[in-house]
């Protein structure tokens, strides 16, 4: 977790409950150049009751035949072994397996199959007993920080810090889906930083790139980005995402952004030197002048 970009593809469950799915967007992610390629490990049963409603948003973009939230997780869900596959594919592939633990039995699984670093959704940001887990694994930790205030994300590092994990990295989130640019206010990287002193990054749910370049030109080096084979696609994500021809557009900007900023070392470049010696002011005679004459 250096100063390096790191560029996640956000797969979350736009698989659609398809192992082969999941590989397949385990490829093209890796086609795109980024570093990691990121998923969502939980049991329905551990997330929500069987009753509950689906947001709006996963109202409009999933089937009507799953009418609860339960029913639409439980058809998302990847299995141990189902894990240990796409690992291996990630490994063939040359990009990072990542995921989000959405409860402690998943968290527990990702600790044991040798995660070397959590992402705490927004979601759980006020879930105490969560965040003493995840912190407790002693693992570096990126922090989405949609949905809540200073406070909360105050009191969430306070709790993170008591096990003695301090290694975190904080996303700038809006958690809408897809994400206005009006409500953005990517400056919000700038007070985290002030206020934190912690590296800051962007989870972007917008359906471009350029709330991307902004918030990198702000500070931002970790960009977390959704991404999906086919914007067609039914499932609460697909719509919200990148499918596979923009999200490689996507990496390239960002890969350029990253030289036109450069470095912070102003000197003289050799493609300087040039200009300098023909337009850089000197001292020289306006008239000729005779030997061993006095100025």
């Amino acid at each position: 977790m250096n100063n390096k970009t790191i560029i996640i593809a956000e797969a979350g469950v736009n698989h659609n409950g398809s192992i082969d799915r999941a590989k397949e967007m385990v490829k093209v992610a890796s086609e795109c150049g980024v570093d990691l390629i990121k998923f969502q490990s939980f049991k329905a049963e551990n997330l929500v009751t069987k009753s509950a409603k689906k947001a709006e948003y996963q109202v409009k973009n999933t089937s009507n035949d799953l009418k609860s939230q339960y029913n639409m997780l439980k058809n998302l869900e990847l299995n141990y072994e189902q894990h240990l596959e796409i690992i291996d594919y990630c490994n063939e592939c040359g990009v990072k397996f990542f995921s989000t633990g959405f409860d402690s039995v998943s968290l527990k699984m990702l600790s044991e199959i040798g995660l070397d670093q959590f992402k705490i959704p927004s979601g759980e940001i006020n879930n105490l007993p969560y965040l003493k887990l995840v912190a407790s694994f002693g693992k570096p930790i990126i922090l989405s920080t949609g949905m809540s205030g200073m406070t909360e994300i105050e009191e969430a590092l306070d709790v993170i810090a008591t096990q003695e994990n301090k290694n975190v990295i904080l996303l700038h989130c809006v958690s809408s889906y897809p994400c206005k640019e009006e409500i953005l206010n990517l400056n919000n990287i700038l007070l985290l930083k002030d206020k934190f002193n912690l590296k800051v990054g962007f989870s972007d749910h917008t359906k471009g790139y350029e709330a991307a370049l902004l918030a990198y030109g702000l500070g931002a080096r970790t960009f977390e980005k959704h991404i999906t084979l086919s914007n067609k696609m039914i499932g609460p994500d697909h719509k919200a995402s990148l499918n596979p021809k923009d999200f490689k557009n996507y990496v390239i900007k960002l890969k350029k952004a990253e030289i036109i900023l450069g470095k912070k070392n102003k000197i003289l470049l050799p493609e300087e030197k040039e200009m300098k010696r023909i337009s850089a002011k000197s001292v020289t005679l306006k008239n000729n002048m005779k030997k061993n004459q006095v100025l």
